[in-house]
């Protein structure tokens, strides 16, 4: 997989700018609660899922991504809730990636980042499950909302957005190990070379 960006100077402004600005608390707590809320949505639709959690209720879990975390406290009903950043996590997901264009091709290729995992065993046994089987059916959700028809042609758009990404991410050049990356070439490129 090409871990660069095609831009890489583009990569390390957004970088720069993510470090040294940092939202209101205020936005962070209602982020995390809009995350929480949609994780239960998907959660409600698999029984399975949620009998798996309530095994592991009172755990808390811990996800980090540079600056970004969410503190999740699982709940009796086999949900998750935001649990209080004092309280001391049973399992701590860290997510290498540092660039966000690295998480967004993970995402987009439908791979796992790297995590480094530390903590309860069977606890992270049960998230692994939950990645591996826990899908969110936003065409039926969308269907509920804007009917049959609607819903399925914008679930086929997206799907052919999503291809056009993952063959746009195929054709990006792949850097040497331990290189820099790359100029960009391919899509953009004009043929034209300095110098010639």
């Amino acid at each position: 997989m090409n871990t660069s960006s095609p831009f890489p100077f583009l990569d390390a402004a957004l970088v720069s700018i993510a470090t040294r600005l940092q939202p209101p608390e205020w936005f962070q707590a209602e982020c995390q609660q809009r995350l929480v809320l949609v994780l239960n949505h998907v959660l409600m639709q698999e029984k399975e899922a949620q009998s798996r959690l309530q095994r592991q209720q009172g755990r808390v879990v811990h996800v980090r991504w540079g600056k970004v975390y969410l503190e999740l406290l699982i709940t009796p009903a086999g949900l998750t809730d935001r649990a209080s950043p004092a309280r001391k996590p049973d399992l701590s997901l860290f997510l290498e990636a540092d660039s966000p264009w690295v998480m967004a091709q993970s995402l987009i290729d439908g791979t796992r980042p790297a995590v480094r995992i530390e903590g309860d065993v069977q606890l992270a046994a049960e998230l692994a499950w939950l990645s591996d089987n826990l899908r969110w059916d936003i065409e039926e959700d969308l269907a509920r909302v804007l009917g049959d028809v609607p819903a399925h042609a914008l679930a086929d758009a997206g799907r052919r957005l999503l291809s056009g990404l993952r063959d746009l991410l195929a054709k990006a050049p792949r850097p040497a190990a331990g290189t820099a990356a790359a100029p960009v070439h391919g899509a953009f490129d004009t043929g034209v070379r300095a110098g010639t």
